[in-house]
């Protein structure tokens, strides 16, 4: 996947505004940087729980907590992109009446509302 660029073009054949593909791309960026990093983190953690050795053992509970957090800001950050693209999705698809999938609110039918 690596080196895979955005057309900016969405299903339905809508334009993407390139400053939204830069900021996709950055969050995608982002996300694999602390995916690569969590590879590492579990690969120590693996390593020092079969050493058995307690000061290792005992580090593994700092690095847990870290590979929590990486995965906190994952999750962070694939909300916030899913979040930006439906408010992209929503701002190209004013005024667009072919598209046939958004309510007379103007929001597409299949949004969900997810609790904070």
């Amino acid at each position: 996947m690596e080196g895979d660029t955005f057309s900016g073009l969405v299903g339905n054949g809508t334009q993407i505004d390139g400053k939204v593909l830069q900021t996709f791309q950055k969050s995608f960026g982002q996300v694999q940087d602390i995916l690569d990093q969590n590879r590492l983190l579990i690969n120590e953690i693996n390593q020092n729980h079969e050493s058995k050795i307690p000061d290792n053992l005992s580090r593994n509970v700092g690095l847990i907590r870290e590979l929590n957090n990486n995965i906190r800001r994952v999750v962070e950050l694939y909300a916030d992109l899913s979040s930006s693209f439906t408010k992209s999705m929503e701002t190209s698809s004013e005024g667009d009446s072919s598209g046939g999938a958004l309510k007379s609110d103007g929001k597409a039918g299949h949004k969900r509302n997810r609790p904070s």
